[in-house]
């Protein structure tokens, strides 16, 4: 269902929030509360309704219901002085006194009007690639290197990808495309090397024709964005490495020796094609703690249809040995690291060795425990805006 009201329009099948055709990152309670009061236009809504529905029943104090009611008024651009979006009646509650049209109602125009294209091609040893487009059609380029656990449809309907793509895309051209073994790419995996990987950047590039460009790589995608830069230094223009490492998760120190020793793996081979297994519950939580519902069965969802049980754990043991410690100095690119502060997957000393030894790399630290930065979270917006004025710098 989306409600438009104002420059609005909220949009809950895909949990998003637009003003001014922007989107705007919001926490979940002020996001249910102004459906709450979207849905109710007109009508006032109690203090008691409101503990029912948005704190479920619990008994909160005064400041923080007003709180979450200040800011849902600066979501949509009112204040406490004009009130003219969401109005208080003293003593009684609040009122959505903005026109608003929903789905059932007057047609809805809805400001974001970006789209994906989806596309393929084939890498240098003949596998094919999915890949898709969305964001500026004449733009600045920007390619997303491939890593594990995605699907580009998915994705773009995602509660957690989509914010992403549609942030970048309102600033950039953004590629990104499916690493063999997953989604609409060739299901087969036959044991590619980090070079093969490195080659899929390329091939995805040269179909998009790409001429000099810069990579956003993620968690896996990271030592794959470094190899290709090393090894193609003509070709990119600037790195943004978050939540990656240089030495896989199985060479680090204390890393496991076996896959019988690794939790995760243990996990994926028990779980994996049981949406409501508690071992892909126990999964999804370890990459994103902090998710609301929904966007935990996003994640499940996107598990699902990336790969098959057996292709996940091969994918997983083959990155887990994954070593770019020795090409890290030979990076002359500029490089911005990110790393969440407390991530479960991959730990902040590897952020760290990343930016201590790639010459000149910036490092930003994310206030959070997310493997993958949610659009609810503090320091999403800060997230965002670092990597749009790194990538705007000349």
């Amino acid at each position: 269902m989306r409600y438009q009201f104002a420059d609005c329009v909220l949009d809950t099948g895909r949990h998003a929030f637009h003003r001014n055709a922007k989107l705007i990152a919001l926490e979940p309670q002020v996001f249910d509360l102004i459906h709450m009061l979207a849905r109710n236009s007109g009508a006032l809504v109690s203090r008691d309704e409101m503990m029912a529905e948005i704190w479920d029943g619990r008994i909160v104090s005064d400041s923080t219901v007003s709180a979450r009611i200040n800011a849902a008024r600066r979501a949509v651009g009112d204040s406490g002085k004009t009130q003219n979006i969401i109005k208080t009646v003293p003593r009684r509650g609040i009122q959505m006194v903005a026109s608003v049209a929903s789905d059932n109602g007057p047609a809805i125009v809805v400001p974001d009007s970006t789209h994906q294209l989806v596309r393929f091609t084939r890498s240098k040893d003949g596998t094919s690639l999915a890949f898709a487009e969305n964001g500026l059609k004449d733009g600045p380029p920007l390619l997303r290197a491939g890593h594990w656990m995605t699907d580009l449809e998915i994705d773009w309907r995602s509660p957690i990808c989509r914010p992403h793509l549609e942030e970048l895309g309102a600033h950039f051209r953004c590629i990104r495309y499916e690493q063999s073994g997953t989604g609409m790419s060739d299901r087969r995996f036959e044991n590619p090397s980090l070079e093969d990987f490195s080659h899929d950047i390329g091939a995805v590039a040269d179909a998009a024709g790409l001429q000099r460009f810069p990579i956003l790589a993620a968690s896996q995608g990271v030592p794959m964005a470094i190899h290709y830069a090393v090894h193609n230094p003509e070709w990119v223009s600037k790195l943004i490495l978050r939540g990656g490492y240089a030495q896989g998760r199985a060479i680090r120190e204390g890393g496991y020796k076996s896959a019988n020793e690794d939790p995760m793996l243990a996990l994926i081979k028990s779980g994996w094609g049981q949406p409501e297994s508690a071992f892909m519950a126990a999964l999804s939580a370890l990459f994103i703690p902090g998710a609301t519902a929904a966007q935990l069965d996003d994640m499940v969802a996107v598990q699902l249809a990336s790969s098959s049980a057996d292709t996940a754990a091969k994918i997983r043991e083959l990155v887990d040995r994954f070593s770019v410690e020795d090409l890290l100095g030979k990076v002359n690119v500029p490089t911005l690291v990110i790393h969440a502060r407390h991530d479960a997957i991959h730990p902040m000393t590897q952020g760290r060795m990343l930016a201590s030894l790639i010459p000149g790399a910036q490092f930003l630290t994310l206030e959070s425990n997310n493997h993958v930065p949610l659009p609810q979270e503090p320091c999403w917006r800060g997230y965002i805006d670092a990597m749009v004025d790194f990538l705007s710098q000349p």
